[in-house]
């Protein structure tokens, strides 16, 4: 619809309308076409259209989209597109990008266009106010008022009723449609697995029991009325968001206890912790798939594990897929868990590229916190905190050691839900031991002042224990704090003196404490510096 109104056809030739020339200056398109003409007088507007069609009727596509790129001193980002319209399509998308739609046409033009982007089939209505996009496994309907306004969207998968989708209305009506074009993507991934139109449907059924699994697993021992921030951290799998049309289920596992005061001292707040994205996959190899739900009435077995009927031919069957968790951003994770849970799962984590762990941690947390251009292998960081000397924190990644490696995982795959609480278990042992490596990475990694500075070295132990050592507040000799994660909810400490040192006022039990608390190494060792300086006040008294 779009493209027959911004192609006119004159006397054989094809050229842009004036809706496709707003791209560039006026005065650039006239300069192109005079180089075109090669006209050096002004000529009527018919007189040079016949002169291009003469001249360069004989001309490829591509000849004439490199001049016009020349002339626009704009080197070509990407190379020409064979196809005949490829040039033209990207330019009407890049146009219809950039324009605010606002009447019913132009609201139009873009879902054909978001369709095409995204390999689906459009077509609009008689009345032209609703628009509905389809492929061979799913439809949605766009019903829009005379004006443009966004009335209702409607999803159905294969052999479903259509349902009204609030995520969808929610982002055409605020027209953010990149919001809404990933979600078209993220639909149609759902039918990438091998196979015919049968066996993909196949794959989305084993995704719809899977999700109702874990769903009732979210419910198991749940008490009422408990809050989104436990459910995150004490969860059977934390805190659940279930699939609305085209958002993916995502679950929430683990957010800092720094996280957690930000929300309680900001009201309505949304902070938020790591997730993971629950959907299916295609693979190679055939994988046994339940697609109906496998969870025994919502009651737990021995030891609180559910219980789950067994994968007859009837409630299961063999595909050419898997499940997957996937992380918006890849996990530093150690190689003793990542091997805990392809025990767990019976499924390789393939692609992994094998590094010293605290290396890609701070690797992560750079790219996280600061801009871009910082060079990632730092390992001297300055870190603030009120009321105290600036910290200075090098951190060891232990480089030459094996059980110290480590990898960056984006995915998991697995095939059954109960592997589930078991994954989700690890990934919080494993992101809390992260947050605490975190902490002593900072954007500052030259100190900018002459002020005073306490020194510390983060040397790691095995996969998630590791050493704080640093001079002792009174005397000369070093101090040690071992800190040893055991789960994300269970930490261990011990502080570590010269026999000849006086003690520092910090016990085990107070590092540990102050530890689960914040989860901050920078914090935890302020904590721990002005109990010492308590104890040297009090022997100067």
């Amino acid at each position: 619809m779009f493209v027959n109104e911004c192609i006119e056809s004159r006397r054989g030739f094809t050229f842009f309308s004036p809706s496709v020339f707003l791209v560039a200056s006026v005065s650039r398109w006239l300069y192109i076409l005079t180089c075109f003409s090669g006209a050096a007088t002004a000529v009527s507007t018919n007189d040079l259209m016949e002169q291009l069609r003469l001249k360069y009727q004989h001309k490829p596509w591509t000849e004439t989209m490199k001049l016009v790129h020349f002339c626009m001193d704009k080197p070509l980002q990407q190379p020409v597109s064979n196809a005949p319209d490829g040039p033209l399509r990207s330019c009407l998308e890049k146009i219809q990008r950039t324009l605010n739609a606002k009447s019913l046409f132009s609201v139009m033009n873009r879902l054909e266009s978001l369709s095409k982007q995204n390999g689906l089939n459009a077509y609009i209505s008689p009345s032209g106010t609703t628009c509905y996009m389809s492929s061979n496994m799913f439809y949605i309907e766009i019903h829009l008022e005379k004006d443009g306004k966004v009335v209702d969207v409607k999803l159905a998968h294969l052999g479903e009723a259509p349902v009204v989708c609030d995520d969808l209305v929610q982002h055409l009506r605020m027209k953010n449609y990149d919001a809404f074009g990933k979600i078209l993507e993220d639909l149609s991934s759902l039918y990438q697995t091998p196979g015919n139109r049968e066996m993909k449907a196949k794959g989305y059924l084993a995704l719809r029991a899977l999700e109702k699994d874990i769903y009732s697993m979210s419910l198991l021992d749940r008490m009422q009325d408990v809050n989104r921030i436990t459910e995150v951290l004490h969860g059977k799998v934390g805190h659940l968001v279930p699939r609305t049309g085209g958002t993916p289920m995502v679950i929430e596992f683990y957010i800092s206890p720094y996280q957690v005061l930000e929300a309680e001292l900001n009201p309505g707040s949304q902070v938020c912790g790591t997730k993971a994205v629950v959907t299916v996959e295609g693979t190679d190899t055939l994988h046994r798939l339940s697609l109906s739900p496998l969870l025994v009435d919502s009651q737990t077995g021995e030891d609180s594990i559910p219980a789950f009927l067994p994968l007859t031919d009837e409630l299961s069957m063999d595909l050419s897929a898997f499940f997957v968790m996937k992380f918006h951003q890849p996990i530093p994770m150690s190689s003793s868990n990542i091997e805990e849970i392809q025990r767990l799962t019976g499924i390789q984590i393939t692609g992994l590229k094998a590094a010293p762990l605290y290396e890609l941690i701070v690797q992560s947390t750079l790219e996280e916190k600061c801009s871009e251009g910082l060079s990632t292998h730092q390992s001297c960081f300055f870190v603030s905190l009120p009321d105290c000397p600036k910290h200075c924190y090098f951190i060891n990644k232990g480089s030459g050691k094996a059980d110290l490696a480590g990898a960056l995982v984006a995915k998991i795959p697995f095939s059954h839900p109960k592997c589930v609480p078991g994954i989700i278990e690890i990934l919080r042992h494993q992101v809390a031991h992260n947050s605490l490596i975190s902490s002593c990475v900072s954007e500052r990694h030259i100190n900018e002042d002459d002020s005073e500075l306490l020194y510390f070295e983060v040397v790691p132990h095995k996969s998630t224990s590791f050493s704080v050592f640093f001079l002792h507040p009174m005397k000369e000799n070093l101090a040690c704090v071992a800190i040893d994660v055991v789960t994300s909810r269970e930490v261990q400490c011990h502080l570590h003196l010269h026999p000849q040192d006086p003690t520092l006022n910090a016990s085990d039990d107070f590092i540990a404490r102050a530890v689960k608390r914040c989860m901050s190494v920078p914090v935890v060792m302020r904590a721990i510096f002005r109990n010492a300086a308590k104890v040297k006040a009090d022997s100067q008294a």
